[in-house]
């Protein structure tokens, strides 16, 4: 397997789109409202809404610049209008029409002819055709007028450097300065249908660029989402090859229906918003249509403003449990029988989304565990009311401490009611969709905290144990960011211990970046995922799409698995012994016409080559080495060589301690220059840490060392160790004769060394 983070299109494949397609547009808006873009037909793009309050604002939205697409798949910037013709059938309803006063207006935001950031805004109704709500709407950016009332008050709109542009939509009641909430909440929609673009701007390039369908499938989350429109969506899953089933994690904070001025959740009209609901109809159809099974996962964590005080998890001070996210969300009771019949109704209206849409049901219990706070002490949040009432919990003030029997019992009896509320999920989830597949994702540096040994008791409790779910997923990013491969390893094999789910009835989660500047940590968690299939999980999936959109992952499968292309056996040391060594870099250099030269360095690190046919001794030799070539089948399969010249290291630096890390990988150093040593010598790996020996740890495939425990923040950390280099043979013929033999010339048998890291 490969990767790349790509940041932009160069030589790649690319096609052409009209300007202002439906698929790019996006949409914005302020919270407690909630609004979807849609494209119910190649030419038409639709926003539904629904507003709580009187100021409530939905922006449909088309941007100069792509910032949302993979950067081999995202349209060109292109900020000059003036040469473009917009036109589009309007229709709208619940929504206040193009002729009111705060109807809909066109904001269009840039820099006018002098340079100068301002905004135009164009009333609609101005350039429509038709009734308030069902007109043709022509806009020519050349002669382009903002201002409510024209000729009077008209405003030209120099359109030569726009940055964006967005239809703006109210409900009836609206009042820009507040006003507080709408009597009951309003649902509305409006559509632009037939869109137009013509003139020399009319067409936009476009990337098209088309991965080969590989061996990993992706995970994509509403929250993240939301604002795009399902067709652009799916259009980069498509288009960087992952096929199969999407896990769709439909969110915390953008799928419920809210109560009268936006606030607290209800089931009333039913358990989904109707644009949380249009979107997820869209991209069910569409999703169906391309191949793709969708996994619909829930979690038991919440929006907290809008989460109801009874739900919560409490901690023993009363204070609910609130994760890191700003606003926060809070994570809800497993004892609320009134959560739980919510997260039920919620599960079955998503599931029944699927269904009308021809899906098969599969379904996914996303990460449910009692939350204990973070920080320097970790308190269990088991005690709100239905809590206490179910469970009884004893005082556990550090979950983090040494507890005694009564704390171990409630930490096991809070287990058996979070088992006993997922079962009944599942239940529910198969009773609205017999036959559905259910799934458990599990996230393992939580669950399996190294500093709360007794967590597991109450979040990865034995009630979770094989048949409860059809299908075990483990997630365990913080570790995999971290390095920490050790954790990894440990954690998956205690997962699987403890809940008997073997590898062929589990998927593994890889992932995932939250900050675009950490877009490196990508490295490690392909790695992971590799690691796990390795392991014979039945799929593995990278979280989320989103981030793989924004950092530009590229990933593709190699024709022949990297492992399997390897034989792990050493080159006959008769022959190799005297092999001719050439380190060999890729340097371009280009002469000025004053004679001055410029040089660029393809490689970070030489390639060695070696000839090791100056080690060809007798006829029995000859006869080895053709043994050993069709063996290798020629260069199809690398293998190992011992360098004559450079085949032992001592003292080397691998690595500095932080306090967490614990994985590190084998090097030799050459002054500046680095070398990752991928095959050492089994039993001559030594490693010390600042000066002091240590047998604890384990050496893994690749070169890589794991610490039992991680060293202290500052330490260095050093190898000695013998080590072989992997090679092939260069060429697919291998010549030798018996006269070249007995005349004393030595064949040529080329070998060149293999990048494994």
């Amino acid at each position: 397997m490969g990767h790349w983070l790509a940041t932009q299109r160069a030589e790649q494949a690319g096609g052409f789109i009209q300007r202002f397609d439906p698929a790019f547009w996006t949409v914005n808006f302020p919270r407690p409202m909630m609004a979807a873009v849609t494209t119910p037909a190649p030419d038409t793009v639709r926003v539904d809404a629904v507003f709580y309050r009187r100021d409530d604002l939905a922006g449909l939205i088309w941007e100069s610049a792509d910032r949302h697409d993979h950067p081999l798949l995202a349209y060109e910037e292109a900020r000059d209008y003036r040469a473009c013709r917009l036109s589009f059938r309007w229709r709208s309803a619940g929504v206040l029409a193009l002729d009111a006063v705060d109807g809909p207006v066109l904001t269009i935001e840039g820099r006018d002819a002098a340079g100068q950031p301002r905004a135009w805004y164009v009333r609609l109704w101005n350039y429509a055709e038709g009734t308030p709500t069902d007109a043709r709407v022509t806009l020519d950016f050349a002669a382009l007028d903002g201002g409510f009332a024209l000729p009077d008050e008209a405003d030209p709109v120099w359109a030569g450097d726009v940055e964006r542009m967005f239809v703006s939509l109210v409900a009836p009641g609206y009042d820009e300065q507040g006003g507080g909430a709408l009597p009951a909440p309003v649902e509305g929609w409006a559509e632009l249908g037939g869109i137009a673009c013509t003139g020399s701007g009319a067409v936009l390039a476009i990337g098209d660029v088309v991965v080969p369908e590989h061996d990993l499938r992706i995970a994509s989350g509403y929250d993240d989402s939301y604002h795009l429109t399902p067709q652009r969506l799916l259009r980069n899953a498509l288009h960087l090859g992952y096929r199969g089933a999407i896990v769709h994690y439909v969110g915390m904070s953008h799928y419920f229906r809210l109560d009268a001025g936006g606030g607290a959740v209800t089931l009333a009209g039913g358990a989904l918003n109707a644009a949380c609901a249009a979107w997820h109809g869209d991209f069910a159809r569409r999703a169906r249509g391309l191949g793709y099974d969708l996994i619909w996962s829930l979690s038991y964590e919440l929006f907290d403003a809008h989460c109801p005080a009874a739900w919560k998890q409490r901690a023993a001070d009363g204070s609910p449990a609130l994760t890191g996210w700003v606003p926060p969300s809070t994570l809800l009771s497993p004892a609320s029988d009134a959560a739980m019949d919510y997260l039920r109704a919620v599960a079955a209206a998503f599931l029944a989304i699927g269904a009308a849409a021809g899906l098969a049901p599969y379904f996914q219990v996303g990460e449910p565990w009692w939350w204990v706070t973070p920080g320097a002490v970790a308190h269990p949040c088991l005690y709100d009311a239905n809590a206490v009432a179910a469970i009884a919990p004893a005082a556990i003030p550090d979950l983090r401490a040494s507890l005694d029997a009564a704390q171990r019992a409630t930490l096991d009896r809070a287990g058996a009611v979070l088992a006993a509320s997922t079962a009944a999920l599942t239940a529910a989830a198969r009773a609205a969709q017999p036959g559905c597949v259910t799934y458990l994702l599990a996230y393992l540096p939580t669950v399996l905290d190294a500093a709360a040994p007794e967590a597991k008791r109450m979040n990865l409790p034995v009630g979770w144990a094989a048949p409860a779910f059809d299908v075990l997923q483990l997630e365990d990013y913080d570790w995999v960011t971290a390095g920490d491969t050790a954790s990894s390893a440990a954690g998956a094999a205690a997962a699987t211990a403890r809940l008997g789910y073997p590898p062929a009835a589990q998927e593994y989660f890889a992932g995932f970046v939250l900050n675009p500047q950490d877009r490196a940590q990508w490295d490690r968690i392909v790695a992971a995922a590799q690691v796990a299939q390795r392991r014979g999980v039945r799929g593995t999936y990278l979280w989320a799409l989103p981030q793989v959109m924004r950092d530009g992952l590229t990933y593709w499968q190699d024709g022949e698995d990297g492992v399997e292309a390897f034989d792990d056996v050493a080159f006959p040391l008769a022959l190799g012994r005297e092999a001719e060594v050439t380190p060999t870099f890729s340097t371009s250099v280009t002469t000025s016409g004053g004679g001055r030269e410029t040089r660029q360095v393809a490689w970070a690190q030489a390639r060695t080559r070696y000839d090791v046919g100056p080690g060809v001794r007798s006829e029995a030799d000859v006869a080895a080495l053709l043994a050993f070539f069709r063996a290798r089948h020629g260069p199809a399969r690398g293998f190992r060589l011992r360098d004559p010249f450079d085949w032992r290291a001592s003292d080397e630096r691998i690595g500095t301690g932080d306090g967490t890390t614990r994985g590190f990988a084998l090097v030799r150093h050459y002054g500046a220059a680095v070398r990752r040593i991928t095959r050492p010598v089994t039993g001559t790996v030594r490693i010390a840490i600042d000066g002091q020996p240590t047998q604890a740890f384990t050496l893994a495939a690749g070169g890589m060392v794991t610490l039992d425990a991680a060293p202290p923040a500052g330490a260095a950390v050093t190898a000695a160790f013998d080590f072989d280099v992997p090679v092939r043979f260069a060429e697919d013929e291998l010549t030798v004769s018996r006269a070249t033999h007995l005349a004393g010339a030595a064949p040529s048998v080329p070998l060149i060394e293999v990048r494994e890291a």
